[in-house]
């Protein structure tokens, strides 16, 4: 990891009448849309599911509830695309940092070094950071920066390959995946699911060719309870209590490799116009794709085992959510009002790293020093929401003054 202090005639410019080639320079559209995924995982501060359980009847709360969280099984909220948004756009990113330091003079083996060096420090960034609140290194592989660790060479070797290896190889994935769930054995009608943390009559537990799929008696389980165990543990791993899973990196792999065409797409020499439309036509075929295969009974849309459906499913979604940001951002070239997301997206690894280790003493202190007039101002029901609003906008602050000066953390 480093912090790298840009020479200012380097730094992104928020100005409409400075476009930069999208062949080498960086594109707004994508750093804006980072931001907008990590703003996404910082609004976790807000406790809003929280706060609407103080409005039971509020179909408004209702929505902002389930947004603002996980779906229990099958389905896919906004808060679901945090983790595929992220992983789609270090794909998106990699042919620009690829032209980017093939033009400082650095050859394949050097990136192929600094590709490893990466892999390595995002997996071990994720298991310390998961590791903070236990007495002893918590050994687990769900965490978003180790999943995109695990597969992050591969990514960057199919890099230098063609188009049409790279969509081969991400069929190949989702085939092989779903395969391998399909013939691990699914649970009987005697398995003792309150064993592995799952109520016997769950209401998400599905039954006949589904039930491979099932939480904490799939391959993903079984793959870990085995795993896990190799490392040293307080306790032997019997089931992950969200039912989230290792081997997940290998479909996330799939989700960089729809971000690294997408960034192929985005260098090519075609209009902006026809990039927009490729954009959209993408999302809503991938989008279609994933859900045909879960009205089909095939596969279900489960993103805590990442199943190949929810794979072109939230893959299709965050390429609209992209094809938005692209058609504001470079074809109407209203530039100006993403920059606050322009700040956290260029300072991802930073904010990550931040919403891990500050946001508890962020919290305290505003409570601390301010509770009382906090109190005075804002409903009981709210407060949870005004002080996540509170540690967002410190966060904000801090990665604001890093972005004036030119600071930007990498690995």
């Amino acid at each position: 990891m480093s912090v790298e202090v840009t020479n200012p005639q380097e730094a992104v410019v928020i100005q409409p009448s400075t476009p930069k080639s999208e062949s080498s320079g960086r594109l707004i559209s994508l750093d804006a849309f980072r931001g907008t995924i990590m703003l996404l995982m910082l609004n976790e501060a807000t406790r809003l599911p929280l706060v609407a359980r103080s409005f039971p009847h509020s179909a408004f709360w209702s929505f902002i509830a389930f947004n603002t969280e996980h779906v229990d099984w099958q389905g896919c909220s906004l808060h679901d695309l945090i983790q595929p948004g992220f992983s789609f756009l270090v794909g998106a990113a990699m042919p620009f940092s690829i032209v980017s330091r093939q033009a400082k003079g650095q050859g394949f083996w050097e990136l192929l070094g600094h590709a490893v060096w990466r892999a390595l420090v995002l997996i071990v960034l994720g298991i310390l950071l998961r590791s903070i609140h236990y007495s002893h290194t918590y050994f687990t592989f769900e965490d978003t920066l180790t999943q995109i660790g695990l597969g992050y060479v591969f990514l960057f070797l199919l890099a230098f390959t063609r188009v049409r290896t790279q969509v081969i190889v991400t069929l190949l994935i989702l085939i092989a995946f779903w395969g391998a769930f399909a013939l691990y054995p699914a649970p009987g009608p005697n398995f003792d699911y309150a064993r592995v943390g799952v109520p016997p009559n769950w209401e998400h537990n599905y039954t006949g060719f589904l039930a491979h799929f099932n939480k904490n008696s799939n391959l993903s389980w079984a793959f870990d309870t085995w795993f896990l165990n190799l490392f040293p543990r307080e306790q032997p791993f019997v089931y992950n209590e969200g039912g989230w899973s290792t081997l997940s990196f290998i479909p996330t792999l799939a989700t960089m490799i729809l971000g690294l065409l997408t960034g192929e797409w985005l260098r090519t020499t075609k209009s902006k116009q026809e990039k927009l439309r490729g954009l959209v036509i993408a999302g809503v075929a991938l989008v279609l794709a994933g859900l045909m295969f879960q009205w089909a009974g095939v596969c279900p849309i489960v993103k805590r085992i990442w199943t190949s459906s929810y794979t072109l499913y939230s893959g299709g979604l965050v390429i609209l959510m992209l094809a938005g940001f692209y058609a504001l951002i470079e074809c109407k070239e209203w530039k100006r009002w993403a920059f606050p997301l322009v700040v956290i997206g260029t300072n991802s690894i930073a904010i990550y790293v931040m919403s891990w280790t500050m946001e508890d003493f962020c919290r305290k202190t505003l409570e601390t020093n301010f509770g009382n007039v906090i109190s005075a101002l804002i409903p009981a029901t709210l407060l949870p929401m005004a002080y996540g609003i509170g540690v967002m906008l410190i966060l904000w602050s801090i990665l604001f003054w890093m972005y004036r000066r030119k600071i930007f953390v990498k690995i």
